[in-house]
């Protein structure tokens, strides 16, 4: 088991500088473009694939690091190159975590490929969990999954929200309920295949953050799928079905769910995407403070504006050191016993939503207006505590893990 360490690698510094060099030259640069035209920006996805960077084995071997630091130092970078675009390139891991979390060996090495396509015609892939009345509440989930076992075929009917690549990729993976009775637990995870009739794009949102991010309502009607499709397979759907069936019979003993499965996963890797946004408004408001001078001095020097740097920084390395702790331990297979992985999106997503702020802050006038980057970082800043469970939430999960309540 790898012990936990804050020194990285020869080989792990080499993939941080690469990915930097990346987001500083070809992400940065395309960064306000493509959140004013509020598109994905596939010039950028498709030069992330020619370099290998948007690709299963580049995804596998971060995520497959035995430090565990793989994905999150590599989120942090590709964010601090900007949210919006980072988000389009790495948006389809949600949905292979999905795969990984829930699917056979057979699954995952049949779907996830067709998730990325190939260099010369890329594809994204979709996670749809959320509904119009699901959020947080997973249990109120409406979408069904009913099964027709005289042609072994699964029929998906409902609606999806907030999915990022929705409507456009080329495989979506969907949450659906397949026993409403059981509620979360009555979950399962079902692969849709690219051109399957039924499923269509429905409103596509117009974000204040995230522009460069696809994001849009998915609309399944009477999709038919094969069986083959139900993640895990229905032998162990059957058999996770009659547990919780006579768990709720007994008095309810808490069964983790398909959609939940994979949040866990990954939560970490949000705090790390927070920690790239929230440093690179640091980088700006710092170097703006270096050189921007008032009353015949930089304002730096004012105490006003120095506290608020030492406390942004402090901030950073603290979340920092919470993200790679709960990846270290989700990698070592370490029990989240204190809702680790929690802890860690929830004050990483505070944060950056607090140091973009400042950031915009100390810019003054400049840090409002959009010559400046530090207001569209402000702008995407504000999904870290929303997203894959809101802050709210994450206290939550926290609050009763400590207590020892069930977590519903």
């Amino acid at each position: 088991m790898a012990e936990f360490t804050m020194d990285l690698n020869d080989e792990q510094k080499e993939v941080r500088a690469w990915l930097h060099g990346f987001a500083a030259d070809v992400i940065r640069p395309a960064a306000a473009e493509w959140d004013e035209r509020e598109e994905t920006p596939w010039p950028v996805i498709q030069e992330a694939a020619k370099l290998g960077i948007y690709s299963l084995d580049f995804y596998a071997q971060q995520f497959f690091d035995p430090s565990g630091l793989g994905i999150p130092m590599a989120m942090e970078e590709l964010f601090w190159g900007d949210a919006g675009i980072a988000l389009s390139i790495v948006g389809t891991g949600l949905a292979a975590v999905g795969v990984l979390a829930n699917g056979t060996e057979e699954q995952i090495g049949t779907w996830i490929p067709q998730m990325y396509g190939d260099v010369n015609d890329v594809k994204v892939a979709a996670f749809c969990s959320s509904e119009p009345d699901a959020g947080s509440d997973v249990a109120a989930m409406r979408t069904r999954a009913v099964y027709d076992e005289a042609k072994d075929e699964w029929v998906l009917n409902g609606t999806k929200t907030w999915a990022t690549n929705g409507g456009i990729a080329n495989v979506h993976v969907v949450v659906a309920s397949v026993d409403p009775a059981l509620g979360s637990k009555g979950h399962a995870s079902f692969i849709v295949p690219p051109n399957t009739p039924g499923l269509s794009q429905g409103q596509k949102f117009k974000k204040h953050g995230i522009r460069a991010s696809h994001t849009a309502e998915v609309v399944l009607e009477n999709v038919r799928i094969p069986g083959s499709c139900l993640l895990g397979g229905k032998d162990k759907l059957d058999e996770r079905l009659a547990r919780s069936r006579e768990k709720a019979r007994k008095g309810g003993e808490r069964v983790k769910n398909a959609a939940m499965a994979t949040f866990e996963a990954s939560r970490p890797a949000v705090g790390a995407m927070a920690v790239g946004t929230a440093r690179a408004a640091y980088e700006e408001a710092l170097e703006y403070a270096k050189t921007r001078e008032q009353f015949g001095r930089p304002i730096i020097d004012n105490q006003g504006v120095a506290f608020q740097l030492a406390d942004m920084r402090t901030s950073i390395d603290a979340a920092r050191l919470l993200v790679w702790r709960a990846s270290w331990m989700a990698t070592t297979g370490k029990k989240f016993e204190n809702a680790e992985g929690s802890m860690s999106k929830l004050f990483a997503s505070e944060t950056a939503k607090k140091v973009t702020a400042q950031a915009v802050q100390i810019l003054g006038g400049n840090g409002f207006t959009r010559e400046y980057p530090v207001e569209r970082m402000h702008r995407d800043a504000a999904i870290y505590t929303i997203f894959e469970g809101t802050s709210e939430i994450q206290r939550l999960v926290i609050a009763r893990t400590l207590s020892g309540m069930p977590i519903r």
